[in-house]
């Protein structure tokens, strides 16, 4: 039986407004979401052989993609700070 390919990107990706295929995008955001779903089962699952080292490598690429969405939202939470006129009160 043949592996499943997940359709990551080769480098990190800087921002959203890079243009990439829904279909990928769809296939990334399901490969995290199953592996966030199998760790949600939790009892009795086998990281080190069959399907386990590939969705913990899911569940990481996951964590690393949720960080640095969230470092591009304070980014552009900070820019929109500084640039809002502050109200005296």
């Amino acid at each position: 039986m043949a592996s499943k390919t997940i359709a990551r990107p080769t480098m990190p990706v800087a921002s959203e407004d890079n243009a990439q295929d829904p279909a990928d995008l769809l296939e990334n955001t399901l490969s995290q979401l199953e592996a966030l779903l199998w760790v949600c089962h939790g009892e009795g699952i086998d990281w080190h052989n069959g399907e386990g080292p590939r969705q913990l490598d899911n569940l990481l690429w996951l964590a690393a993609d949720m960080a640095r969405k969230a470092g591009e939202l304070f980014q552009l939470n900070e820019k929109a700070r500084r640039a809002a006129p502050e109200t005296g009160g």
